[in-house]
């Protein structure tokens, strides 16, 4: 049984929104200017969401200088926002789950904040926010920084939230953060990635938060 928390973070891509079309599809767009040495599927590309862009580029394209990620990350992020998340969608009862969940909410995604804003209010999800907290300027996941940031905004102690996310990352994530983790079964992440940082919950629908 999953216990209420007064504060709950979530992670966006492959939690709260399948996004992957787009977002695979904004990659594939970069590479298609500038072919890597070998074949990058789909999954390979779906198994990066929620990590660094950085992480993807260097491997797909070693020794690559750090100008040259930048300017692959640049058309990356111009093609992405020309998609207009039409290929996105809420999981099957989120909107559901967060207007029932008591609580105060928060998210902590690698997107950037105003991304992060546009796409929730785009599909309706924004008013379940009382903090909208994107990774600006600061390491990403699995670094803990953007929890501590959306915390801090929270006035929030790590002890009294809950994140919940669908890839490794976000579950070391949660436990350099101090935060009691919970893993979704339905996102982007391999479960046995996820378990290997021993999450102290897994959710098949997010309104299991809210039966418990």
């Amino acid at each position: 049984m999953i216990p209420r928390f007064p504060v709950y973070l979530f992670d966006i891509d492959g939690t709260l929104l399948d996004s992957a079309a787009d977002i695979c599809g904004a990659i594939q767009h970069v590479l298609a200017q500038r072919p890597p040495a070998r074949d990058v599927t789909f999954d390979y590309l779906k198994s990066f969401i929620g990590r660094h862009l950085i992480d993807l580029f260097e491997e797909v394209y070693p020794g690559c200088t750090a100008l040259e990620i930048d300017e692959l990350i640049q058309d990356y992020r111009t093609n992405y926002h020309a998609r207009r998340h039409q290929q996105t969608r809420p999981y099957s009862g989120v909107a559901e789950a967060l207007a029932s969940l008591g609580g105060r909410k928060g998210t902590a995604t690698t997107k950037g904040s105003p991304t992060t804003r546009a796409v929730l209010e785009q599909f309706g999800l924004i008013q379940y926010f009382d903090h909208v907290q994107g990774t600006d300027g600061f390491p990403s996941k699995p670094a803990p920084d953007v929890l501590f940031t959306a915390l801090a905004a929270l006035g929030a102690r790590p002890e009294d939230c809950l994140f919940v996310g669908d890839s490794a990352a976000d579950m070391e994530a949660g436990k350099r953060a101090g935060v009691r983790t919970c893993a979704v079964r339905y996102g982007y992440g391999v479960e046995a990635d996820l378990a290997r940082w021993s999450p102290d919950f897994w959710v098949g629908d997010l309104r299991e938060l809210v039966l418990g």
